[in-house]
């Protein structure tokens, strides 16, 4: 079990918001290796990951900022 805060910083979820669609393409090539532990560990208290089976997946809450970051982007 992890000791890590139940919340994230406001400048820290910036910052993870905005590396978001970095770590999704990551987890879809499946190197997940290379997203680092602490931002994983951010991303599951934020709801935006989850383990599942030994492994990491997107949760609706993540496929939905995925959704708004992809149209911020167009």
């Amino acid at each position: 079990m992890t000791t890590h805060s139940l919340t994230v910083p406001a400048l820290r979820r910036e910052s993870l918001r905005d590396g978001f669609l970095h770590t999704v393409d990551l987890l879809r090539q499946r190197r997940a290796d290379q997203i680092d532990e602490g931002d994983i560990a951010d991303y599951v208290t934020l709801d935006w990951l989850e383990w599942n089976g030994g492994g990491l997946r997107v949760t609706t809450v993540g496929s939905n900022l995925c959704r708004q970051l992809a149209t911020q982007l167009r």
